[in-house]
């Protein structure tokens, strides 16, 4: 893609309401091949009980994997209250995180591209949460694994 086009994806998509289509634009744009997989991934019930007041619908637009074999899902969440865009950033990380962890199937991912929306479309918000994994000595001595996540 040349510099100007690409400079004119980025200010339409970032400078304007969220639009699913110009956000998945942008994502095939940033990542060399995308595995496109829409699928309205959680709902309803099948938001935990700890987000529901927060989260209407995580959908995913697709997968990526990078060379290094780590596996980055392409999400778009929608929020119930405009509030929890700017108020609610360790919420919205901490429900990637629960989704990372293998929520439904059981499969780890590595990292997410997330959108967060606010209920109007208006405002959003562009985040990567990455799991970070590091050995940790507990009080016993045994060794244990450690799961840390990117800054809200």
């Amino acid at each position: 893609m040349e510099k100007q086009a690409a400079i004119k994806l980025i200010q339409e998509t970032f400078q304007n309401p969220f639009e699913k289509g110009r956000f998945g634009l942008f994502l095939k744009e940033l990542f060399n091949h995308i595995e496109e997989t829409p699928l309205t991934v959680y709902r309803g019930n099948l938001i935990p009980d700890a987000y529901k007041p927060y989260v209407s619908t995580l959908d995913r637009i697709g997968k990526y994997q990078d060379g290094d074999g780590n596996k980055i899902d392409l999400l778009v969440v929608h929020l119930k209250k405009k509030t929890s865009l700017e108020r609610a950033r360790t919420m919205q990380r901490n429900f990637i995180a629960w989704y990372l962890n293998g929520s439904r199937g059981g499969e780890m991912k590595d990292a997410a591209l997330a959108a967060f929306v606010s209920p109007d479309g208006d405002d959003w918000r562009f985040s990567l949460v990455k799991m970070d994994y590091r050995f940790e000595e507990g009080k016993s001595g045994k060794v244990k694994i450690k799961e840390e996540f990117t800054p809200a």
